[in-house]
This record gives structure tokens, C-alpha cells and sequence, in this order.
């Protein structure tokens, strides 16, 4: 036997200390399971949205596109429906996005009569130029933001990611 002898104090002492950690860490365990398993969840499919316009038909006038992708917040999985403004500027293709950058309310092309080759506002009467730009001395703060896109196998659209608008 040794010659150091534990008292009753420290005993008690070591043993609460043992219990309380194993408590703790039984109560800590699925709050960082929680956290950090929809991160090391795998992702499949990318970061682009195959739409059914067909890029051949695509044309200098804006058009509104609807497109539609899973969305996972967690375990959560819901259908979103998102919309862009869809245009060729020469041989490239623009995909404006239609929220206004003053109250994130929606824009629509020619939607005022009086400036039909500009996206307009209806909220506070805010207005863009064909490439997102905002016309200065109306209410927006910023230009549209624009959609990555490219141009599938079977020459559909695809969109990605709205990015700052580099147009402007």
C-alpha cells in the first residue's frame, strides 16, 4: 500500500469533480453535435440551378425567369422560387437580380410607362438602367445584383449565385 493516504474530503472531492465532468460533457455533446453536423453533412449538386429557357432564346430584352431549387437550413428542406431578369448584352448573358436596393422590395422591366427601357420600383419610385445600374436622384442606394450563369450540356440556362454587380 502507499504511504499517502487519501482522506475522506478528497475522496468525495475527486469523485464529485469525475461525476460533474462526465455530467457536463453528456450535456455538451449534442449541443456541438447540432452544430457542427450540418456542416460535415455531404452536399450533392452544385451551385448553379439548371433553369427550362433555352440560351438560343434569350434575346436583348429583358425577360422575368422563374427557377426553383431545394433549400436545406439544417434538417429542413423546403422549395424556394427565385426570379432573375434575363438578358444577352452582346455575346455574354446578363441575370439581373429583381430585388431593389433601397427596400429589397421587387423590380420590374418597363414597369413605368413613363421610362419603359428601365427597371422600376414601385415602392418609392426607384429606378435601374438595362444593366442594373441605379439612376441617380431616385431612391436606390446601389446597383441590382447580378446572377453567375453559364450554359448547361443541352443548352439550357443555368444560375448561380447573386454576386455585386460588376456591370456598372
Amino acid at each position: 500500500m502507499s504511504n499517502n493516504k487519501v482522506t475522506r474530503r478528497q475522496f468525495l472531492s475527486y469523485t464529485l469533480t469525475g461525476v460533474g465532468g462526465f455530467m457536463a460533457a453528456g450535456m455538451l455533446m449534442p449541443m456541438v453535435r447540432f452544430a457542427i453536423d450540418p456542416v460535415l453533412q455531404k452536399k450533392d449538386g452544385g451551385d448553379f440551378v439548371t433553369t427550362d429557357v433555352a440560351v438560343a432564346d434569350i434575346t436583348e430584352e429583358p425577360t422575368r425567369v422563374d427557377f426553383t431549387f431545394e433549400q436545406v437550413d439544417a434538417w429542413y428542406t423546403s422549395e424556394v422560387t427565385n426570379t432573375a431578369w434575363v438578358y444577352k448584352s452582346g455575346d455574354s448573358i446578363v441575370a439581373l437580380s429583381p430585388i431593389c436596393k433601397h427596400l429589397g422590395c421587387t423590380v420590374n422591366w418597363a414597369g413605368d410607362a413613363e421610362y419603359p427601357d428601365q427597371f422600376f420600383c414601385p415602392c418609392h419610385e426607384g429606378r435601374y438602367e438595362k444593366n442594373g445600374k441605379n439612376v441617380p436622384g431616385t431612391p436606390p442606394l446601389g446597383p441590382l445584383d447580378v446572377f453567375e450563369v453559364r450554359e448547361s450540356a443541352d443548352g439550357l440556362l443555368e444560375i448561380g449565385m447573386a454576386v455585386p454587380n460588376n456591370l456598372v
